[in-house]
């Protein structure tokens, strides 16, 4: 038998390909075929020679072209109809390289962001706020402009106090609010100040365990299905468990009302603390208000909560509204100055809040981010009906369930596509099963994307939405017909 060609040119029905290096036939051709398409060689649209043509002219098994056609048309790159053969897929012009280290995930610049995170920087309130910072400075105290008090501005906790009991149930006075300069902040502060071992919802933000496991604080995973949290896997060695009661993150959906009851049991029985993470708590659009967790037992959880999906991140405001026994120890642990948030935009805010303009920025963003959401899963009905779209009735993302095998190919293929998208299996603590076991099988963890869609300006997001379902495998990646073995 021949040996493989290395870095040589060979024409199969006119379709020149450099076949370069020594291996696996099939991952040799595929990467000559990615090359001849990002370089311009095989324009979109190019329709390629049938796989048994270009197998016989490349001395190839018929089987090695199918397969190498097939997981192209996963990754995106081909396109497959039936009675139109196999083309190249039909998408923007090649993004120009960054020009850093990257890995394979992400082989161009991002055009398009549906990373999931932070709302659209343009729709921040600048003439409200601009109005609120003129009162609150008109007004402000002369100590407001001396060395910042840890706990925070007084008028800012009293605010912030009435807006959480009015609108997520919350239990405390202002002296149990510790201002912060957002959740990260928080979690690092009550790291400090209760040590662990702590559990944590088995998805979640990677840099929230990264940050823990930097205080020496080390985490273990909970299982998280359709109700939440698997509470009832914590035990008297955890000294705190870390949720997101109101909206799993990132999967969705809110935690169980026989979860809520039986995770404050098990702090009142342990001791240990529930920490929960107000992520996108206001941000509700086909169900009814979820209060907090808080609201059940104010001395056995800590709400955490920021305006950096509201408001901006880049305002750096956040809150801890603590047990009583915590609020020196936390206060103790942040300095004898506030070191991050500025006094005059915790004056700010508090006006903000109290004028009435920030329930109107909340409503206005509801709207927007469900307006948003609407147009996702409408595209998706439309041009992907196979993919189905979780975690929808609350919050800035949603979560597009994957078939098996296909996030990592899916995520490859928007990146050509100038996507800036996120796998489910990024967000998966590491310390998870990567399958459960039910009944006698086993039942891997899900594929899935995780899509932001508060981000993109509205100009943009219309382009976003196609470059998305542009990227989405098919129900199955088309496979042609395989002759029969050779006897």
């Amino acid at each position: 038998m021949n040996s493989w060609v290395n870095s040589a040119e060979i024409l199969g029905s006119d379709l020149p390909l450099e076949l370069s290096g020594t291996g696996n036939r099939r991952a040799l051709l595929m990467d000559a075929l990615r090359e001849a398409v990002r370089s311009g060689r095989l324009a979109p649209g190019t329709r390629l020679p049938p796989y048994r043509s270009l197998a016989a002219d490349l001395g190839l098994a018929r089987n090695t072209v199918a397969d190498a056609y097939a997981e192209l048309v996963a990754e995106g790159w081909l396109a497959a109809r039936q009675g139109s053969g196999t083309r190249v897929a039909e998408r923007a012009a090649p993004v120009t390289p960054v020009h850093r280290p990257r890995t394979p995930e992400r082989v161009a610049r991002p055009v398009h962001d549906l990373v999931q995170g932070q709302p659209d920087p343009s729709v921040f309130p600048r003439t409200a706020w601009l109005a609120s910072a003129r009162r609150a400075l008109a007004a402000a105290p002369d100590d407001a402009f001396g060395p910042g008090d840890p706990h925070g501005r007084p008028e800012l906790r009293r605010a912030l106090a009435g807006y959480l009991a009015r609108v997520r149930g919350v239990r405390a006075a202002p002296d149990r609010i510790v201002l912060c300069s957002g959740a990260a902040h928080g979690l690092r502060l009550l790291a400090e100040v209760v040590g662990g071992p702590w559990a944590a919802e088995e998805y979640g933000l990677p840099f929230h365990r990264e940050l823990l496991a930097s205080h020496g604080v080390g985490t273990r995973p909970l299982g998280v299905d359709a109700d939440g949290a698997r509470v009832d896997g914590l035990t008297r060695h955890d000294r705190a468990v870390l949720l997101t009661p109101a909206h799993q993150f990132p999967t969705g959906g809110p935690l169980h009302p026989e979860r809520r009851s039986a995770v404050v049991d098990w702090a009142r029985a342990t001791g240990g603390l529930v920490v929960e993470d107000d992520y996108d708590g206001e941000f509700r659009y086909d169900r009814q208000p979820v209060g907090a967790v808080q609201g059940l037992d104010p001395e056995h959880v800590v709400l955490l909560g920021s305006v950096s999906k509201s408001l901006s991140p880049a305002l750096r405001i956040g809150w801890m509204v603590l047990p009583q026994r915590l609020v020196a120890s936390v206060v103790a642990a942040k300095g004898e100055r506030e070191p991050f948030s500025s006094a005059t935009e915790q004056l700010t805010l508090a006006d903000f809040i109290e004028s009435g303009a920030y329930d109107r920025q909340v409503r206005r963003m509801r709207q927007r981010h469900r307006r948003r959401r609407d147009q996702l899963v409408a595209a998706l009905h439309a041009r992907a009906p196979q993919v189905r779209v979780t975690g929808i009735a609350a919050g800035l993302h949603a979560v597009l369930e994957l078939p098996p095998g296909t996030e990592r190919s899916a995520v490859r293929a928007a990146a050509w596509q100038g996507l800036a998208v996120e796998g489910l299996g990024d967000y998966l603590h590491p310390g998870a099963e990567r399958s459960t076991v039910a009944g006698a099988s086993v039942v891997p963890h899900r594929d899935g994307l995780v899509v932001g869609y508060a981000t993109p300006a509205e100009s943009a997001y219309p382009e976003a939405l196609d470059a998305l379902c542009r990227s989405l495998p098919p129900v199955s990646p088309p496979v042609p017909a395989r002759p029969p073995a050779t006897p």
